[in-house]
């Protein structure tokens, strides 16, 4: 059978730091954001149009950005959320890019990590944004809402401030069901259930968290991937919760470096990339076990993991991945981004066949 392919589309060198890079909703377009070396905020859209890459619009903002979102969104506005280096959450309507629509002094530092749920036709329930930051919180936003978060997740009194480098919603399923789940410098995993405002599990992993992603976020939580400093990633099982264990989960090493992003393919959440500090990109398939569930000696449920394995790989860059989005409408075709200053738009193909 023929394996899916990683192809080169095209590619633009910048003259800014790239950090993030996501699809615009229902369109052929996508919105990259960076730093300046002046320490401005670099925003651009670039639509992909007969092998080229064309520049329809940019912004220059006082401050650079780090991330951003359209996942709160809906599908009319697919306005854009971001974080930047000085701790605010701005979302910004690109037909009117002099000013921010919202925008919120969130952090007393830089927002490292954004996600968004309840847009997009994408799970139940409000509109919502997180962010989370090297202050050491992770914050929830209703941008329908005045300047205050919903739910602020901090380190209480006497506890050591963790750099927050990951957030990622899950658990959208219903109106009132919904979990964020964060990632902390030191290997820290804290899952917090938002209906009840409470921590429902949390894990160490050893090595710094810098990517977070379930396979889904509006449904029943099935998986969830997180990517660490040390080449490694791991897999939770998140449908069984286990009283004293947890979850149950796999680890695989991989890329020889700082394993920076996980993104699951919209058409099928068991197919995902990994991207590497080395600028490599690899494509992995979830394989599921036989039972999922089997029952340990006092009769209590405990998940089982499944398998990983490797469906292709390549390399795009020398310098690390920066970011990569999936584009939500075309299968396979992706952007990302590096921090060589070249955004690359990419095709995978055969992916049906994975």
């Amino acid at each position: 059978m023929d394996k899916p392919q990683i192809i080169l589309h095209v590619q633009k060198s910048l003259n800014y730091t790239v950090f993030d890079a996501k699809w615009i909703p229902c369109s052929a377009k996508f919105v990259v954001l960076g730093n300046y070396a002046r320490g401005t905020g670099a925003l651009q859209i670039y639509e992909v149009s007969h092998g080229d890459l064309n520049l329809v619009k940019e912004a220059e903002k006082s401050k650079a950005f780090k991330c951003g979102t359209f996942g709160a969104s809906n599908l009319q506005q697919r306005y854009l959320a971001t974080g930047d280096f000085d701790g605010k959450m701005s979302i910004w309507n690109f037909e009117a890019l002099e000013a921010p629509v919202y925008s919120v002094k969130g952090h007393k530092e830089i927002i490292n990590c954004i996600d968004g749920v309840g847009g997009l036709g994408i799970g139940e329930g409000a509109p919502e944004i997180v962010t989370g930051s090297r202050d050491g919180s992770v914050k929830v936003w209703d941008p329908r809402q005045k300047n205050d978060p919903v739910a602020t997740m901090e380190p209480g009194e006497g506890e050591t401030k963790r750099d927050c480098w990951a957030v990622a919603f899950g658990n959208a399923y219903t109106p009132h069901e919904r979990c964020v789940c964060a990632g902390y410098d030191n290997g820290d995993i804290k899952l917090f259930d938002l209906k009840n405002m409470s921590l429902r599990w949390e894990t160490n992993v050893k090595n710094g968290v810098c990517g977070l992603e379930f396979d889904r976020k509006d449904i029943n939580m099935n998986k969830l991937v997180a990517t660490t400093l040390e080449s490694k990633f791991h897999v939770f099982d998140t449908r069984t919760q286990h009283p004293t264990k947890g979850f149950a989960s796999l680890t695989e090493k991989a890329h020889k470096s700082t394993i920076w992003q996980v993104k699951h393919l919209p058409q099928n959440r068991d197919v995902f990339v990994t991207c590497g500090g080395n600028g490599t990109v690899n494509l992995w398939k979830y394989h599921y076990p036989m039972n999922r569930v089997e029952k340990d000696n006092d009769g209590i449920e405990i998940g089982i993991p499944g398998t990983v394995s490797m469906v292709q790989n390549t390399v795009l860059s020398t310098q690390p991945i920066s970011s990569f989005d999936w584009s939500p409408d075309k299968e396979g075709l992706c952007v990302c981004t590096s921090f060589d200053q070249m955004l690359r738009v990419c095709v995978v193909t055969k992916l049906k066949t994975v």
